[in-house]
């Protein structure tokens, strides 16, 4: 392809564009040309044009440059998928300030299965394929709550379950600062680095959190209710924004609290909504 340009006559504003009042000549300066060159002047610059799949949606990040955004799947999906996470009610050890874990004897108390009640009502209008749910007691109880009336049944996950935090388990905080003060100051101050019986539960959980998502993003649907655990929703989280267990702390979900993930085909996500809570003080119903 030959050399293609635009000419533009160029000159000075002053150059004939007003009168000035004051009796001087304006000195009137020659035109200039400026070429300006278009990409398909050179024939070693090529214009790229990166063609998504069919139907690919994304969530506005860079999708031409590798690494702009975090794949979960390593594959594409079906379709693009919206997930909504809720963590369960207020619990019996949540209320005594007991450290929680896996352990399966915390239950969800009175104020929690009201929470419960706020959240579906709060998502009544909300269309959703399938839910998920963690099979420990007061997520159950709290998923039982949420999915009534719902035509299809739960789904329960083990990848789903809440850290395992072994001896700190049932624990009142205070009493667990004072009997294992290194231990307990690791889980609260560096939770990454937390160590007990050679295991670290929250690298772990970081794995078990990826588990989560390959199971829930390969399910048929598009929209899904996920209810869980207070630390596997940090790692949730964390993991699709591509963040490491260093920033554990860094994210807070209240009971209750709704969270809402977009994926687009490339299982790449994008935050939506993060611990809305709205709910819990009015009658707010939610619409995405």
């Amino acid at each position: 392809m030959g050399s293609a340009y635009l000419v533009v006559n160029s000159r000075p504003f002053w150059s004939n564009s007003f009168t000035d009042e004051s009796p001087r000549i304006l000195q009137r300066r020659p035109s200039t040309s400026v070429r300006i060159w278009c990409s398909s002047s050179y024939p070693d610059v090529s214009v790229r044009t990166e063609k998504l799949e069919k139907d690919s949606s994304v969530t506005g990040g860079a999708y031409d440059f590798k690494g702009a955004t975090t794949s979960l799947t390593h594959e594409l999906l079906s379709s693009p998928k919206k997930v909504t996470l809720v963590r369960h009610g207020l619990s019996s050890w949540n209320e005594e300030s007991r450290v929680q874990g896996s352990s399966n004897l915390s239950i969800l108390t009175d104020t929690g299965a009201i929470q419960a009640d706020k959240c579906r009502r709060a998502l009544a209008n909300i269309c959703f394929d399938q839910c998920f749910s963690s099979p420990i007691s007061r997520a159950k109880s709290t998923a039982e709550i949420l999915w009534q009336g719902r035509e299809e049944p739960l789904v329960f996950l083990d990848s789903l379950k809440e850290a395992h935090l072994f001896f700190l388990e049932g624990m009142k905080n205070v009493d667990a600062r004072k009997k294992y003060p290194e231990e307990f100051r690791t889980w609260r101050e560096d939770p990454a680095n937390f160590y007990v019986n050679g295991v670290y539960p929250i690298k772990r959980l970081w794995g078990t959190a990826q588990e989560a998502w390959m199971e829930i993003l390969s399910a048929p649907g598009e929209n899904f209710l996920v209810i869980t655990h207070k630390s596997i929703l940090r790692a949730l989280v964390c993991t699709a924004l591509g963040l490491g267990p260093e920033r554990f702390r860094a994210v807070d979900v209240n009971n209750g609290g709704i969270s809402v993930f977009s994926f687009n085909r490339r299982g790449e996500a994008m935050l939506q909504s993060l611990n809305m809570t709205a709910h819990m003080y009015s009658d707010h119903t939610y619409h995405y």
